[in-house]
């Protein structure tokens, strides 16, 4: 196996290398670096994680000129992650060679401090598309004498929609340049830009399926929807992993899953397009000193994120296409290290699974959550594993009070219904005994039920008519009556005429007021 030396890299980079643990090439490195030592233009199609950084890195430090105060080499990635990691290992790589400077150019940092920075004498400028346009339309970077270009990651560039920004960034530099062109997939819209922007360029392809790692450990557990979070809560309490990158579709369901995790005790954090940069640089640095295990991102980070020490990767949600799978899963098993990625699948999403198993031609080991845990169980009883203590007593509770209300609520009803059937036999039984009394009322005729104060009226009406007629002889009438104390005193039949207007009336009370009496003419008729 050849060592860098003999690839053309220098004892200062060697001992450089080796300080890191780097002894031996990969691959990709093995087959690019001739290459690019030799001044060609280069096509690099390799797998993420396989050390395509030092196949560009190392031959553009040893190939630039320390004492030009100018900007040589432009090295163009899709993420502002990528953007970082790239300028630490540049960092890294030159820490004894003061002369030579790096900086990266990139969205969400402060403009001014950047233009500060471009005021010294920068070699090596590592920036992301949208930014380097910035730059060039303020006329404070000057690309007209840049030496190499890189385009890393050139797939992810394209998926995000940097395509045209990245052909208005090669317009500005020289025409005689020396082009890299990095990607792990080759799509046509790639392969079109190469041939518009290399000369005659050397294709360097490590591995032809572009295929996960083989030290990466492939499962797909299958789940339903709503015992998603419970599943890898359960997966995550299992493997117990050192670093973990969990991924989602979305920010929102980023969001959602970085609050349940924490809620349960987890040390994680949330990486997505909303955070600031500087909150960005703050969970990726707490990441790389593992102050936290799990990182929940979205696939904006898939494709930069290079960490040591990542042992899991867990798809929470499954990737659209074979693509963004294979850079997901590539964010373990870096540099010859062993990984395990765990796709979370439900039914609907099958179709997606089998479509990347096609595509990358490999077969993934399918579980469930029982399976993991020695048993052998359907979706049933994972619903049911994912369940708590506390829901199973809920449950049993909720089904032995319905129990108990459905007896009681029979017990109510035959209750109710005894007493509805004693009132109807009492009712009964005093209808009858008033009808026994009826028929012993005088003349042994039933008399049949008379109104309120009818019963008064015929039983007085004699008594009043001889009452009239001694009032008659006496000069008085029955309304100018009254007593000792001077109140007047209605007779009943008064109160009989009163009783028919309020009838009439419908209640109304009479308002009239009292006539006065003429007892001056009574004496004189007395007279």
């Amino acid at each position: 196996m050849p060592d860098f030396t003999s690839l053309g890299i220098s004892d200062i980079f060697m001992n450089k290398l080796k300080e890191v643990g780097i002894i031996h090439p990969t691959p990709i490195q093995e087959r690019a670096l001739p290459v690019v030592m030799a001044g060609k233009d280069l096509i690099g199609q390799a797998q993420t994680g396989t050390g395509k950084t030092l196949g560009f890195v190392l031959p553009i430090l040893e190939k630039i000129d320390p004492s030009a105060s100018r900007i040589q080499a432009l090295i163009v990635t899709p993420t502002r992650e990528l953007a970082l990691q790239i300028t630490e290992e540049v960092k890294k790589l030159i820490e004894d060679h003061v002369e030579l400077e790096v900086l990266a150019v990139y969205g969400g940092q402060d403009v001014e401090k950047q233009l500060k920075k471009l005021n010294r004498n920068i070699q090596i400028v590592v920036g992301t598309p949208g930014r380097l346009l910035d730059h060039i339309g303020r006329g404070t970077i000057d690309l007209s004498e840049v030496s190499f270009l890189v385009l890393d990651e050139a797939d992810q560039m394209l998926h995000i929609g940097f395509l045209d920004e990245v052909e208005k960034i090669i317009r500005e530099t020289p025409s005689n340049r020396q082009t890299m062109l990095f990607s792990a997939t080759m799509p046509p819209e790639i392969r079109k830009l190469a041939n518009k922007h290399m000369r005659d360029p050397e294709y360097v392809q490590v591995e032809k399926t572009q295929g996960p790692a083989e030290n990466v450990k492939q499962i797909a557990i299958h789940t339903i929807d709503r015992a998603k979070q419970a599943t890898l809560i359960q997966l995550v309490e299992t493997h117990r992993p050192f670093l973990a990158v969990i991924f989602c579709r979305t920010k929102r369901r980023v969001s959602k899953l970085y609050d349940a995790l924490k809620a349960n005790g987890f040390a994680c954090d949330e990486l997505h397009g909303d955070l600031s940069q500087a909150k960005r640089e703050r969970v990726m640095k707490r990441f790389r000193d593992a102050e936290i295990q799990l990182l929940i991102a979205t696939d904006v980070a898939a494709r930069g994120l290079d960490v040591e020490g990542v042992t899991h990767v867990f798809n929470y949600d499954i990737p659209l296409d074979a693509e963004s799978y294979v850079h997901r899963i590539g964010r373990t098993g870096r540099a010859g290290m062993k990984g395990l990625a765990i796709t979370l699948y439900t039914s609907k999403d099958r179709p997606l699974l089998d479509e990347i198993e096609d595509t990358l031609q490999i077969q993934i080991d399918k579980k469930n959550i029982g399976h993991l845990q020695g048993e052998n169980s359907d979706a049933k009883e994972l619903k049911e594993n994912v369940r708590s203590p506390r829901q199973e007593r809920k449950g049993s509770n909720v089904r032995a009070g319905n129990q108990r209300t459905r007896r009681s609520g029979t017990l109510d009803r035959r209750h109710k219904g005894s007493e509805r059937n004693q009132s109807h036999q009492d009712h009964s039984k005093t209808k009858n005994n008033g009808h026994q009394k009826q028929e012993r009322n005088e003349k042994g005729e039933p008399r049949s039920q008379k109104r309120y104060g009818e019963s008064n009226y015929r039983g007085t009406k004699g008594k009043r008519d001889e009452n009239a007629q001694s009032r008659r002889k006496e000069g008085t009438n029955d309304r100018d009556v009254t007593s000792a104390g001077g109140n007047r005193r209605r007779s009943s039949t008064e109160k009989l005429d009163r009783r028919g207007d309020s009838t009439r009336n419908k209640g109304s009370i009479r308002t009239e007021k009292p006539r006065k009496m003429n007892v001056g003419r009574t004496r004189k008729g007395r007279q």
